[in-house]
């Protein structure tokens, strides 16, 4: 990507976690609208984590064959974006899970580092704001540099179209601010990486 004073921004990889194991998640629908959004600033990447067994310490050598997939995906991208809903006042059992298996064996965690953003919707006024504050002191707990700035998104049925567009236009200009800021500090990070390893 060239920025408008001709430099070049690094490809920035990104890693999009959905933390509702539904086939019909709002917040699958609001992630894919999102990508859409960032079309051009990112290269994103959908991470299952519905296939992910229950943690277990003993089960950690050898690792399972779904969670060493996950765990090399979330390892390989630049940035994460997550979008989750809120379950109970929290963050879903499924999504706990696997920050639980990318955190593990110890010494083995796949978040340290890692640039994150975090947003959700559900139909309810403040959205996911519990399950946001949750999730983004668990994952500065473990390490990953969560950006500021929030994103509660109170879903209606119209909110995103079939082709994946945000339908309101405050929604979408507010939407669009919040992963244009996800995609610079992504794209800072990836750019650190790169010269570093140079």
């Amino acid at each position: 990507m060239i920025t408008e004073m001709g430099y070049r921004m690094p490809e920035v990889n990104v890693a999009v976690v959905v933390g509702s194991n539904r086939l019909q998640s709002i917040n699958r629908r609001l992630a894919q609208a999102l990508v859409k959004l960032a079309d051009g600033k990112i290269t994103a990447k959908l991470v299952r984590i519905d296939d992910l067994p229950m943690y277990n310490q003993d089960a950690e050598r050898p690792l399972p064959a779904s969670v060493a997939r996950f765990k090399a995906e979330i390892g390989a991208a630049d940035a994460l974006l997550f979008v989750t809903p809120e379950h109970s006042r929290s963050i879903p059992a499924v999504l706990k899970n696997a920050i639980d298996w990318g955190a593990r064996p110890h010494g083995q965690s796949v978040w340290i580092g890692k640039p994150a953003a975090i947003t959700g919707t559900s139909p309810g006024a403040i959205g996911t704001a519990v399950a946001q504050q949750h999730l983004r002191q668990v994952l500065g707990s473990l390490g990953a540099v969560v950006m500021g700035g929030e994103a509660y998104i109170t879903f209606r049925p119209d909110l995103v179209d079939a082709g994946g567009n945000i339908t309101d236009d405050g929604t979408r200009q507010f939407l669009q601010a919040f992963v244009d800021q996800f995609a610079a500090l992504a794209a800072r990070f990836a750019g650190s990486a790169t010269a570093r390893a140079a």
